[in-house]
């Protein structure tokens, strides 16, 4: 079939896409251990792989993958899960069904192919089974009672303490003590349910997803001297972490990423600016000097 030079150049771009997810999945593959999902991402690659052979007889051209691409998702995945990295190929997915759609007059494979792209993205949605998404609540809940609390108190520890040190100290008692009690109440909140989460596995990434934020949040604290600094440092990482986490959750699970990001900053700094007050004014009726 005849195709204009536009045509031409618009297939080699879809040609290397094609080429470049085909050993995308073909590497993803490789790092799965479940054999299920092993099969149904060698297949989708073998999809992939007919579509730029498709292409190829209407450009005549051999097209080399991205290379960079390819490096790019197999670690994202690798990194972050297997499901994180495939959702990120989601998006392209979806360009190509639209992209396809528009040749369908010109290229008659093109329907087709879209068709697949679309039965691609279906497939994949419950591809994967992980174990780290299967505890997402209790890192969820590690996470959240970590902002809204250990903000909250590091924020009052600031106005009422006034001493960087001090204000970390107590911060990491405060921060470790509760991770402990969030970490058990996770453990027998888990145990009581009907679930397939292992309570000791579900308490696990509760304290550590705690954890983790309290030492996030103090470390300005052991770093500078002005303690409105590092409060302001503080509360910058804490919505750096709260961005962060709620996009990898609305890509791995298809959720609203503005909605939930809003939502826990909202609590967290509110939080924050309470505590603040109530330090100030403990200071200033208690007339306490540290």
């Amino acid at each position: 079939m005849q195709i204009s030079e536009a045509t031409k150049n618009q297939f080699l771009v879809f040609q290397r896409n094609e080429i470049t997810e085909n050993r995308i999945y073909r590497e993803l593959a490789k790092v799965t251990k479940n054999e299920a999902n092993r099969d149904v991402l060698n297949r989708i690659a073998s999809d992939e792989l007919h579509h730029y052979e498709q292409l190829k007889k209407s450009t005549g051209t051999d097209v080399a993958p991205d290379r960079f691409k390819i490096w790019k998702y197999v670690w994202i995945s690798r990194l972050f899960g297997l499901t994180f990295g495939i959702k990120l190929m989601e998006a392209g997915e979806a360009d190509a069904q639209e992209s396809y759609g528009g040749f369908t007059d010109e290229f008659e494979p093109a329907g087709l192919m879209a068709k697949d792209e679309n039965e691609h993205e279906q497939e994949l949605i419950g591809l994967i089974d992980e174990e780290r998404l299967q505890y997402t609540g209790s890192v969820v809940l590690g996470l959240n009672d970590a902002l809204v609390e250990l903000t909250g108190a590091l924020a009052g520890f600031t106005l009422a303490l006034q001493n960087t040190k001090l204000i970390a100290m107590t911060g990491a008692i405060t921060g470790i003590a509760a991770a402990l009690s969030m970490a058990t109440s996770e453990y027998l909140s888990t145990k009581a349910e009907e679930t397939e989460k292992h309570p000791v596995k579900a308490s696990v990434y509760t304290g550590i997803a705690y954890i983790f934020t309290v030492l996030v949040l103090i470390a300005p604290y052991l770093i500078f001297q002005n303690y409105f600094v590092c409060l302001a440092i503080t509360l910058m990482l804490g919505i750096a972490i709260i961005a962060s986490f709620n996009y990898y959750i609305a890509v791995a699970k298809d959720l609203d990423f503005r909605k939930r990001f809003l939502e826990m900053t909202g609590l967290s700094l509110g939080v924050a600016a309470v505590s603040f007050l109530v330090g100030f004014l403990l200071r200033k009726f208690t007339g306490i000097e540290i």
